[in-house]
Order: structure tokens, then sequence, then C-alpha cells
């Protein structure tokens, strides 16, 4: 299974989780199988006026995850994340990167009904 996470930096053992989504820094895509991990840039979308929170989402179905772990989603991101059936965990802008695997193999972490933040546009 893969895991997208937001982050502040491209530092798997000592970044934490970005609260933003659609303007994170960027994306770690973790292989739970393999324990492979990338780092996906999203600095396109960090200034960017509309559509961060659309297009980040697009990275993160195009990455193959299955799960995203995220501090806040806006609704036009909610939605197209869970159109293309990621399932997603919200406030865990608290945690290190690194620690996310384990939090959810002990279900300790928020699955997302909704939204919950409101969107920048």
């Amino acid at each position: 299974m893969k895991i997208a996470i937001t982050a502040l930096e491209n530092n798997f053992d000592e970044s934490k989780v970005d609260s933003r989504f659609g303007r994170a820094a960027g994306f770690f895509i973790l292989d739970t199988e393999t324990d492979h991990c990338k780092w996906l840039e999203n600095s396109q979308n960090i200034y960017a006026e509309h559509g961060a929170g659309i297009q980040a989402a697009q990275t993160v179905i195009n990455s193959g995850a299955e799960i995203l772990v995220t501090g806040h989603v806006g609704p036009k991101a909610y939605k197209a994340l869970t159109a293309g059936k990621i399932k997603i965990y919200s406030d865990a802008e608290k945690y290190q990167v690194n620690e996310i695997k384990q939090l959810l193999k002990e279900n300790k972490l928020n699955l997302a009904e909704r939204e919950n933040t409101v969107g920048l546009g």
C-alpha cells in the first residue's frame, strides 16, 4: 500500500506533517510493503492563486497512493481525493512524518469524513 504524507521539508526522519494540503512543501510517498519512500515537490502550488488543492489532489492520485495523511483539506481537494478513492487522514500536523506508518497501524489517526478547512480557491 502507498501512503502520501504532506511534509514541511524533504527530510523523512526530521520533517513534521505539513498542516496544509494544497500548499504543502511536498509529499512523501511511502510504500508500506517495501519501505521505499520518494519525495514529490509541490512548489508549483505553494503560491498558486487558485486550484492548489485540486492540483495537489491530482498529484496524490497520480502517485498511486491509497491513503493521504495531512493536516487540513479544503472542500474541492476533499471531493477530488474521495472521487479518486483516496482515504484521507487529517489533523496529523502534530506528528513527525516518520511516525505515520506506525500510527496508521495502531489506528491512532483521524479518518476524515469531510473537509476540515475552508478552501482558498
